[in-house]
């Protein structure tokens, strides 16, 4: 394997906290050897179509090259020009006959199809040569011609192995797996490098539960044994389809056959382990193997980015006694699937000074990362210099760069790039980043009309990941009628058996205020994974039903599906949301996640822990937990701590905790904004500008409160004091008079919520018109009388609108369901579900 010779780094941790976008304007353009090498899926290691897409196992790469390999010999001769093997020895009358392996050479090389078909007829005046006939049936399915290759097989009076496994292959290649098998099981004697072929074969296109029938079957047989290339084909299979128990079988049987200490077999379960099991099983087998090489080092590197373990990957990283190209991507996508876009960008940047080469996978990797940052400016020059690199009319690289610009608020250059789409290519995917993009940065209308035209006009096809989308969408914004129409196009079309539509159907249901449906789709699921668990845990705490998401954990615990971060996260939390005090129930799994679950406590896990001691008072408790922390902690860990401080009155606390956090760098747009808010709450409105003005200058902008009510299959979105609704007229007149009847019943407007330096009545009036109050206003005006009035909010609900809305559901005898991030408040005759603490 071709390696780079590893330059010196600047990857020290901690990586620069501010990345320099004149920097990134004056990158060079690509030297002709160091241009993006183009991956395709059939012949390159790694071809990804989306930027969350992880590194294919290198065992996969391995076997598939070990598969090629052995076909080759199989079929008798290579048909690559640049092969030196030839055809079988000549007899007297196999003069025309070489000619015509050449010509098969050419029309393969070449795609001449005719002159394949010249091949095969002057094949039929001959007499029956089962070389040539072999040569024919593989050069046809090179061609894609995978019936013309069977028509040869059947006319072969004696067909051999090689002929068997030729077409086996152009079967399963061609999506007629089904046929592939019933052709292998004609062959119940075949060896050994057959069986590893039609094998592997089904583990390329994903066919788990066939690659596991044929491994069974292949153990009937006395005469055939296994070796290391079948142990690392069913260990990739097994890691695909989490079956953990039978991957530990499999391991077993490489221990007794002593093939465990193979190199290829040793990285096989690496990768089943990273996927499977825990991170102590990885370094265990890592530890003890007897030789590495540097397919080894990058699966740790992956192993550890999978845990979330970035220092760990990282020491990996520098330890490599040599690197390549997927190294570093290994070390970049590991960065982006935690979330660390800016030390993804500080690597690209070291990749690129030291000329190293780029893939497509790079640079799609490097744009998802600025696409995690938001920073307009940043990503306007990554996209630059990917233009510049002659790449950006690679269609992944480009729908990533599309999904860029939707993560970067450049709505308008994401539609110019729609608008300049080739043809040719599918418009499904651009249609469905744009459709998603549109939602997430508050462009509702837009985002379904999108929908809906594409949908009439046949431009989008709902394949699984289109409808997956739409679907979670539907979810966003709380659009129930939509949903199920969508729910129903899946299920006519075949695609509910598609997990991740099954999936974005739980959450969807969840967040439209619909649990019973969630769970009946969860339970009607032929396949389910951590996701598909997560999911029902998360849509029961938006619903604040932490005991039955205890239940789903309890039941989660019995399958033999791995839970993942967010799962603890999810399970914690569900603490808060109990019937009674389960603390000690809490406590007992938070510090078990070591020791049971080989789980390293994450800043998440151990804000949702302070969040369960603080919902039940246990403050003290939770102050001392973070000061004994062997780090420093995140500021979420804090805000955890003030959030409780100030919902049980404990200004001491709450002091403290301000103190702490003011005293800490703010490093996303989150965190601006509470420092900004705390600033403000103790009348220090200077600093509060001055953090303001750094959050503008680092490119972070601040998400505007928004609120939505769906009527009559339409959104009806609003800001605070918002006047561009065709009816604002009549919605301010009728929210005027729903303030003064909720004032006549004991409301009392919380002025501490409005962050401004202006005059009190001036307070007042910010928060009369906040958007949340529109979207009520509107939704009490258009509603049946006696029918809830149902709203979303896309960030968390303020002090005094809550207060409003009980006094709402008393004055106007209307149910007010409203769902923010933190989740769903049920108001009715001034209480709410959330019992004031959310």
């Amino acid at each position: 394997m071709a390696t780079v010779a590893p330059p010196p780094l600047p990857l020290s941790l901690p990586f620069s906290s501010s990345f320099s976008s004149t920097v990134i304007s004056s990158l060079p353009l690509f030297p002709a050897k160091h241009r993006p090498r183009q991956h395709h899926h059939h012949n390159h290691v790694f071809y990804s179509n989306s930027p969350t897409q992880s590194l294919l196992c290198y065992e996969s790469f391995d076997l598939k090259r070990q598969t090629l390999f052995n076909s080759e010999n199989l079929y008798g001769c290579s048909l690559s020009s640049s092969s030196s093997s030839s055809p079988p020895p000549q007899r007297s009358e196999d003069y025309d006959v070489k000619g015509l392996f050449d010509s098969l050479r050419l029309s393969v090389r070449s795609g001449d199809v005719e002159l394949a078909k010249a091949v095969h007829a002057s094949f039929l005046k001959f007499e029956e040569d089962s070389y040539l006939g072999n040569a024919l049936i593989s050069a046809y399915i090179k061609l894609g011609l995978v019936p013309e290759a069977y028509k040869v097989f059947m006319g072969l009076s004696c067909p051999d192995v090689v002929s068997y496994t030729a077409l086996v292959s152009g079967f399963s290649k061609s999506g007629r797996e089904d046929e592939a098998v019933k052709l292998f099981f004609r062959m119940r004697n075949s060896d050994l490098a057959t069986w590893n072929t039609t094998i592997s074969s089904a583990v390329n296109e994903s066919m788990y539960d066939k690659a596991f029938e044929l491994f069974r079957e292949m153990q009937r047989i006395d005469s055939l044994g296994v070796d290391n290339f079948t142990v690392s084909t069913i260990l990739t299979a097994c890691a695909g389809s989490n079956a953990l128990a039978h991957g530990q079988e499999v391991h077993c049987r490489a221990i007794k056959c002593g093939l465990e200490d193979m190199l290829s077999v040793s990285n096989a379960l690496i990768g089943f382990y990273t996927k499977c099991g825990s991170v102590k099983d990885v370094t265990l087998l890592f530890e003890k193997m007897p030789v590495t090489d540097i397919i080894t080092w990058t699966e740790m590197i992956t192993a550890y980015m999978e845990f979330g373990l970035m220092d760990l990957a990282l020491e990996t990283f520098k330890k490599m006694p040599e690197r390549n190209s997927i190294s570093y991507n290994a070390l970049l996508t590991g960065f982006c699937k935690n979330g660390e876009g800016l030390m993804a960008l500080n690597l690209f940047m070291s990749i690129v000074k030291n000329s190293l080469e780029l893939t497509d996978f790079t640079l799609t990797s490097v744009v998802y990362a600025c696409g995690l940052l938001g920073d307009s400016r940043i990503s306007e020059q990554i996209h630059g210099f990917v233009v510049k690199s002659g790449c950006g009319s690679n269609a992944c690289i480009e729908s990533a760069l599309l999904d860029m610009c939707t993560r970067c608020d450049r709505m308008s250059d994401a539609r110019k790039m729609v608008n300049r789409w080739p043809v040719d290519r599918d418009s499904s995917i651009v249609l469905t980043s744009l459709i998603c993009g549109y939602a997430r940065n508050g462009q509702l209308e837009e985002a379904i009309s999108l929908f809906h035209y594409s949908q009439s006009e046949g431009t989008m096809v709902l394949d699984e990941v289109a409808l997956a989308s739409v679907i979670g969408l539907c979810g966003r914004l709380g659009f129930d009628e939509m949903g199920k129409q969508v729910h129903c196009l899946a299920l006519k079309s075949g695609l509910m058996s598609e997990l991740e539509v099954g999936n974005a159907t739980v959450s969807m249901y969840a967040k439209c205020w619909n649990m019973e449906d969630a769970i009946k789709v969860f339970e009607s699921m032929a396949k389910r994974d951590v996701v598909s668990w997560n999911g029902l845990i998360a849509g029961l705490l938006l619903h604040r039903q932490g005991d039955r998401a205890l239940a789903v954990w309890s039941e989660l615990e019995k399958t033999r599906i791995k839970p993942d971060n967010i799962t603890f996260n999810l399970v914690i939390s569900a603490y808060r949301h109990t019937n009674s005090n389960l603390v000690d129930s809490c406590r007992s799994l938070f510090y078990s996640l070591k020791t049971h679950y080989d789980v390293d406590p994450t800043s998440d896990h151990i804000a949702s822990f302070i969040g369960v001691l603080g919902y039940w008072g246990l403050l003290e408790e939770a102050e001392e937990i973070i000061s004994k922390l062997p780090f420093e902690p995140d500021i979420s860990v804090w805000r955890a701590l003030l959030d409780s401080s100030r919902i049980h009155l404990n200004r001491r606390i709450e002091k403290r905790v301000t103190k702490q956090i003011l005293s800490m760098n703010p490093k996303d747009p989150s965190t601006f904004i509470l420092v900004s808010n705390l600033y403000s709450a103790s009348g220090r409105w200077h600093c509060s500008e001055m953090v303001r003005e750094d959050m503008r200058v680092k490119g972070f902008k601040k998400q505007p409160g928004q609120s939505w009510i769906v009527h009559k299959n339409k959104i009806h979105s609003f800001y605070a004091r918002d006047k561009s609704h065709p009816q604002a007229k009549d919605i301010h007149s009728a929210l005027e008079l729903l303030i003064l009847e909720c004032l006549k019943a004991g409301y009392e407007p919380d002025t501490s919520c409005v962050l401004h330096e202006v005059e009190e009545h001036q307070k007042k009036n910010f928060l009369f018109h906040h958007s949340a109050k529109l979207a009520a206003t509107y939704g009490i005006l258009t509603t049946k009388p006696g029918k809830p009035v149902r709203i979303v909010k896309n960030i968390v609900l303020c002090g005094d609108c809550h207060s409003f809305f009980k006094y709402v559901s008393i004055v106007s005898g209307r149910d007010i369901f409203l769902r923010d991030t933190s989740g769903f408040h049920c108001f009715t005759r001034g209480q709410c579900s959330c019992k004031d603490y959310w």
